[in-house]
C-alpha cells in the first residue's frame, strides 16, 4: 500500500507541486473564457475545473493528465443553455458521466487502437493552432505594454531554464507569471488582467441535485446533448492520454480514464460544474513543468479553488498577457514540427490524412469532427494499399487443368481486381482455384467468387475450389450460390 502511494502520488513532489501551481494559474482565466463561450457564469466553468482535476487525479487512468472545463464540451452546450437554461446541462452533465461510465466498462477506449499516428498528429497540430489563435484577441488593439510584457514573458520561460541552479529549481511559467505579475502591479502598469475576464467566485461549491423533473421529456432533451459530451470528452481525453504517453515514455489506461472521466463530470454535475475533460494545453504545461504524478493534478484543483475563492483580490492582478507568453509556449511545444521537415520523406497518404485533420478542426473549432475525417480518411487509404497487395497467377498442369493461384487479400477494394485476373474465354474443361494463400473478408469478397465460379460454369467448365482456410470457409459455406443449380441459369438470366 505504501508503496504503491510512492510510486503514483509521492515519487516526484517537488515537481508534482510546482507543476500544478503553474497549471492552476493558468486554468483560472480558461475556465472564464469557456463559461463565457457556453453562456453560464464564471463560476461554473472554475467549479467544474476544481472538481473535474481533484476527481480525476484519483479515478483517472493517465497520471500527470489535467482535466477541467474545456472549449470543445462548451461549444456542444451553447444551445442547451440557450434553450432550457443551466440546470439542464447539469443534468446532461450527469448523464454525460454515467454514459462515459459504460463506455468504460464496454472497455471502448481500446478503440484508440483504430486512430493512426497521422490522425494524432494532426490532432495535435490542429490543437497548438487553435491555442495560438486563442491568444490572438489579447494581442490585438492593445498598447505596447502588452506586447512588452508578453515578450518579457516568453523571454522568462525559454531563457530561465538556460540559467544555472536556478533554472533547474523552479518552472519557467511560474516564474514568468509571478514575476510579471509583480511588475504590473508595482509599476501599475494599465493592461488587461484575469479579473477584467469576469468575476471570481468567493463561495466554495456546494452539493445541488439539478432542479428539473424526472422524466422522460427531460430525458429527450439532455439525451443528444449528453450522448455529445460523452463521445467528444473521451476522444479528446484518449487523444491526451495518448500524448502525454509520448511525452512522459509511460502507458496508461485508457478503460479507466474512460470510467474515471464519467465518475468525475457526475461529480462535476452534482456540484454545480459544466462537464468537462482531459485538457491537452494543460497537460503539457503540466508536464513541461514537471509534472509527473497523480498529485500534481490534485495540487492544481485544489490550488485553482483556494486561488479563486480565498486570494481572489490576488488573482485578479495577474496580467493577461503572462498566461498569453505561457500560452504561446504551450503552442509552440505542441505542435509536431517534423510533421513538416519530414513531410517530403513522409508517404503522401500520411500526410494528406494530417493536412486533412488539421484542416476540419481549425475550420470547424470541433476536434471530433478533424478526427472522424483523419481516421475515415486513414482507413480508405489503408483499404486501398491493402487491395492492391493481391496477385493472381495461372498455369496449365499435365492433366489439362488451368490452375489459379490466389495470393493476397480479397475484400470490397480488391473484388474487381480478383474477378479480372481470370479468363473465362478460354476453352478448357476444367480449372482449379487454389485459395490456401488467400483470405476472403467480406460478402463483397464472396460475392466476386460466386461471379468466377458460376462464369466459369455457364461457358461449360468445371470448377474446383482448394485450399480455403477456416474463417474464409465459414463464409463461403453461409453466405456463396455458386454451389445451387439455380445459381447459373439466374446468372444466364441476365
Amino acid at each position: 500500500m505504501i508503496s504503491n502511494l510512492k510510486q503514483t502520488w509521492f515519487f516526484n513532489v517537488r515537481g508534482d507541486v510546482l507543476a500544478g501551481l503553474v497549471v492552476a494559474l493558468a486554468l483560472i482565466p480558461e475556465a472564464i473564457a469557456f463559461s463565457i463561450i457556453a453562456g453560464v457564469d464564471p463560476k461554473i466553468g472554475l467549479y467544474a475545473s476544481f472538481s473535474m482535476a481533484v476527481v480525476i487525479a484519483f479515478a483517472g487512468g493517465r497520471p500527470g493528465m489535467i482535466s477541467a472545463a474545456t472549449g470543445a464540451m462548451a461549444l456542444l452546450m451553447v444551445t442547451l443553455v440557450k434553450e432550457h437554461g443551466l440546470q439542464y446541462l447539469l443534468a446532461a452533465t450527469l448523464l454525460c458521466g454515467v454514459f462515459q461510465i459504460i463506455i468504460g466498462y464496454l472497455k471502448l477506449g481500446q478503440l484508440m487502437r483504430f486512430v493512426s499516428r497521422s490522425v494524432v498528429t494532426g490532432f495535435v497540430n490542429a490543437l497548438a493552432i487553435l491555442i495560438f489563435m486563442a491568444q490572438l484577441p489579447e494581442l490585438t488593439n492593445v498598447t505596447w505594454h502588452v506586447y512588452a510584457m508578453t515578450a518579457a514573458g516568453l523571454g522568462i520561460i525559454y531563457l530561465l531554464p538556460l540559467v544555472p541552479r536556478i533554472g533547474k529549481l523552479l518552472p519557467s511559467p511560474l516564474v514568468c507569471i509571478v514575476g510579471l505579475t509583480i511588475v504590473a502591479m508595482v509599476f501599475n502598469i494599465d493592461i488587461r488582467t484575469v479579473g477584467d475576464m469576469g468575476e471570481l467566485p468567493d463561495t466554495l461549491p456546494v452539493f445541488l441535485w439539478p432542479d428539473v423533473p424526472l422524466n422522460l421529456e427531460t430525458f429527450a432533451i439532455i439525451f443528444p446533448y449528453s450522448l455529445s459530451l460523452a463521445v467528444v470528452g473521451l476522444l479528446e481525453s484518449m487523444m491526451t492520454a495518448t500524448i502525454v504517453d509520448d511525452l512522459t515514455d509511460t502507458k496508461s489506461d485508457k478503460n479507466r480514464e474512460c470510467k474515471g472521466q464519467g465518475v468525475a463530470n457526475i461529480a462535476t454535475g452534482l456540484l454545480g460544474g459544466m462537464a468537462g475533460c482531459a485538457m491537452i494545453g494543460q497537460s503539457v504545461i503540466n508536464v513541461k513543468s514537471g509534472g509527473r504524478g497523480r498529485l500534481s493534478t490534485l495540487v492544481a484543483g485544489v490550488v485553482l479553488l483556494i486561488l479563486v475563492v480565498f486570494l481572489g483580490p490576488w488573482v485578479s492582478q495577474i496580467p493577461m498577457a503572462a498566461l498569453v507568453a505561457v500560452m504561446i509556449m504551450v503552442s509552440i511545444g505542441t505542435f509536431s514540427w517534423s510533421s513538416i521537415r519530414d513531410v517530403r520523406t513522409l508517404p503522401v497518404s500520411s500526410s494528406l490524412v494530417t493536412f486533412a485533420t488539421v484542416a476540419v478542426v481549425v475550420y470547424t473549432h470541433n476536434l471530433a469532427w478533424g478526427v472522424l475525417v483523419g481516421v475515415l480518411l486513414s482507413a480508405l487509404f489503408f483499404a486501398n494499399k491493402v487491395g492492391q497487395l493481391l496477385y493472381i497467377g495461372s498455369e496449365k498442369t499435365t492433366d489439362g487443368t488451368r490452375e489459379y493461384q490466389v495470393v493476397g487479400q480479397v475484400f470490397f477494394t480488391s473484388a474487381e481486381q480478383f474477378v479480372a485476373a481470370f479468363d473465362f474465354k478460354e476453352v478448357t474443361e476444367r480449372v482449379r482455384i487454389d485459395l490456401s494463400r488467400a483470405h476472403f473478408w467480406d460478402i463483397t469478397a464472396i460475392s466476386a467468387l460466386d461471379k468466377v465460379v458460376l462464369t466459369f460454369k455457364r461457358e461449360g467448365t468445371e470448377v474446383d475450389i482448394i485450399g480455403l482456410n477456416e474463417a474464409s470457409a465459414t463464409l463461403v459455406d453461409r453466405f456463396a450460390v455458386h454451389n445451387d443449380p439455380k445459381a447459373v441459369e439466374k446468372l444466364m438470366g441476365h
